[in-house]
């Protein structure tokens, strides 16, 4: 089982501490304590550096991961009861004082996430008298019931039988012999759709039964018998009621499918799987798809020690984090983009010069460059052009992403481009090639825009696109706008129209939208170091809202804040009960790069900052991070409060020293 933090290592190089001598040159207006501090967490975030140079944290999810491990074991009846009880530790312990489990620290009461982290502690051994199950029966039957829960939780329970196949949208694996062009095709889904999608057509197209041998069931969640329930899906929009109609009707016709057509519309789904389980790192890399494709092999007769079975086994094996008494389930792992991140911090906080560490965390990157896939899926509608980006895990070669990608280039960009020139040069060409129509780039895809989708029954998670967004284009922005790109003609258009694109994205806050972390200070932060690391200048009148939402919204401790509870209320952008380091950093780079440095408010922010280390000279937030899905799916990276808050300080400290000179 893989835990990536237990196999860190101590570097041994000559990056040493910051020595009296070089403090007590110039820096009269800098503090000993700012230098300690900024000295005690570089020390600390090159020990967790990983032997052969690259950073990886964990990624924590909320406890419906782990409760779908638990209820994938017995699915397939491979209970590892060890395992479990510490799966079962871990999810009782995040159990609100309601009885439910929210999505995230702080969060609201999720239904879905409940029902599944109750039904998972059943299975653990969990009596239904217990106290901590009696509370959350009684949360789960206030809130209507188990039909309540969203389409991915009614699938599983319908595997194990606890719903008719009727409760789930109506997914048969002929969509697999759909035309590229038609509208409700695989590839105007988003990656994580499409890889997720993909095997779930197998196991409704077989109408899969999990093993469930301990026979448990949850009936008691249910304020209607699930047989007798008929009202499984809430309508959302006109069009939804529309798109439900049609689906219920086309349903009616599925008994009169050929089982020729039916079996090799299934082999059709197997086609598109096998290459693309991506061996022991999993299809796509993110749990919800592995453990769809790891079912659909054994529903479809795969054998335990046919090889497809044993990568898919231990790539699901490689997301757990086990320690002493408790152990859970990452999503997924998140190397390069740790990687990229924590490289940048190291490299500001050795006062922007290049160290052994660096450079090998670098050149790790630089062996992970997918650089040839004639096969991936972003190809389908870049079918011109070859690879040059990077993914997200440690292999996923069918799915580099922009915001990895344009994030690696920003690091090698800024810590040596002669050596590293080609590489990014080649990052950039394929970059190039998925800029969006409307001048935004999406993470995975271009052109992802069919908004229609999010209305068919299967997508009540919202969730099914993958469109340009703020953050993601805005780092985009710091790759074309570099010095060596200047005169280039193809990526001055680029430029230009992602500009644009991102003036129209600004809120009339002057905040920008946090898609992949939360939620307009991240989006405010990605923004304004894109447009000052792509050669804006700081005085247009974009950045100076933005600065000036940014300082409106810094707390009286001077730290800022901001709640996930955002995506669902926007009014209340950048607001939270308290300040959290992570966020305060991101607010401080982003009013750094705008040339606040000399600003009241970034000196409180640094001092926020200074007082909120612990003695172990880290930062220690407990708070998610940022959404998988906003209001759907959230994530803490583990990484985040011990590389922007040392990012921050030390970008305080070298732009007031070269200040100073």
């Amino acid at each position: 089982m893989f835990n990536p933090e237990s196999e860190s290592t101590i570097e041994t190089d000559n990056e040493g501490p910051l020595t009296a001598d070089v403090r007590e040159l110039p820096r009269k207006k800098t503090t000993n304590r700012l230098i300690s501090a900024i000295h005690a967490a570089r020390e600390q975030l090159r020990r967790l550096q990983q032997k052969d140079g690259h950073w990886c944290f964990e990624l924590e999810a909320d406890c419906t991961i782990t409760a779908e491990y638990i209820l994938m074991m017995h699915f397939m009846d491979e209970v590892d009861q060890g395992l479990q009880a510490k799966f079962a530790g871990y999810i009782r312990r995040h159990q609100d004082a309601n009885g439910g489990w929210p999505l995230y620290t702080g969060g609201k009461f999720d239904i879905s996430c409940t029902v599944k982290a109750y039904y998972a502690l059943k299975f653990a051994g969990d009596s239904p008298n217990a106290p901590h199950m009696r509370r959350a029966r009684d949360l789960i039957l206030a809130h209507g019931g188990a039909a309540r829960c969203n389409v991915f939780t009614r699938i599983t329970l319908a595997t194990f039988q606890q719903v008719p196949w009727r409760a789930v949208p109506f997914i048969p694996a002929e969509v697999m012999i759909l035309p590229r062009w038609f509208p409700f095709g695989i590839y105007n889904l988003s990656y994580w759709s499409r890889t997720v999608l993909v095997p779930l057509t197998i196991l409704y197209s077989l109408k899969a039964k999990a093993t469930n041998k301990l026979g448990i069931g949850i009936e008691e969640l249910f304020t209607v018998p699930a047989r007798e329930e008929h009202n499984y899906f809430p309508t959302r929009s006109k069009l939804n009621i529309l798109f439900l109609y049609l689906e219920r009707f086309a349903l009616l016709f599925e008994p009169l499918v050929p089982n020729a057509l039916r079996n090799f519309a299934i082999k059709r789904a197997f086609t598109w799987i096998i290459p693309r389980l991506n061996g022991e790192d999993g299809l796509g890399g993110i749990f919800p798809a592995m453990v769809n494709a790891y079912e659909a092999l054994a529903v479809a007769g795969y054998k335990a020690d046919h090889p497809h079975r044993i990568s898919a086994r231990k790539a699901l094996q490689k997301l757990i984090i086990d320690k002493e008494h408790e152990a859970y389930c990452q999503p997924c792992l998140s190397p390069i983009w740790d990687t990229a991140l924590a490289s940048l911090a190291m490299y500001e906080a050795n006062e922007r010069q290049t160290s052994k560490a660096i450079y090998r965390a670098m050149d790790w990157l630089v062996e992970r460059q997918i650089q040839h896939t004639p096969d991936g899926d972003w190809r389908v509608k870049s079918p011109k052009h070859t690879g040059g980006g990077w993914a997200f895990q440690y292999r996923n070669d069918y799915y580099p992403d922009t915001d990895d990608t344009a994030a690696v280039c920003w690091a090698m960009q800024e810590i040596d481009i002669e050596r590293y020139g080609k590489v990014i040069d080649s990052a950039a060409q394929w970059l190039a090639s998925m800029q969006s129509r409307n001048g935004g780039f999406g993470a995975f895809d271009k052109n992802n825009t069919f908004y229609i989708l999010n209305e068919i029954p299967f997508a009540d998670h919202g969730a099914l696109l993958d469109p340009p967004t703020s953050d993601v284009s805005a780092r985009c922005i710091t790759v074309f706008g570099h010095p060596r790109y200047i005169g280039n003609e193809r990526f001055a258009k680029i430029r230009a129209r992602c500009l644009r694109y991102l003036c129209k994205q600004q809120e009339k806050t002057g905040a920008w939208y946090g898609r992949w972390g939360t939620n307009y200070i991240y989006g405010t932060w990605s923004v304004l170091s894109g447009l000052i690391q792509g050669g804006e200048p700081s005085d247009i009148q974009a950045i100076k809202e933005a600065v000036a939402w940014l300082k409106h919204k810094q707390r009286a401790d001077g730290g800022w804040g901001e709640s996930n509870d955002t995506y669902f209320a926007p009014d209340t952008a950048g607001e939270d009960h308290s300040s959290t380091c992570f966020q305060t950093a991101w607010a401080l780079l982003a009013l750094m790069a705008a040339g606040e440095v000399h600003s009241k408010t970034v000196e409180r922010g640094i001092q926020f900052l200074l007082n909120a280390q612990a003695k172990d000279g880290l930062w220690h937030d407990p708070g998610f991070t940022a959404p998988g899905f906003p209001r759907v799916f959230y994530l803490k990276y583990h990484g985040y409060d011990k590389l922007f808050p040392l990012w921050a300080l030390a970008r305080y400290n070298n732009l007031r020293f070269s200040s100073v000179k």
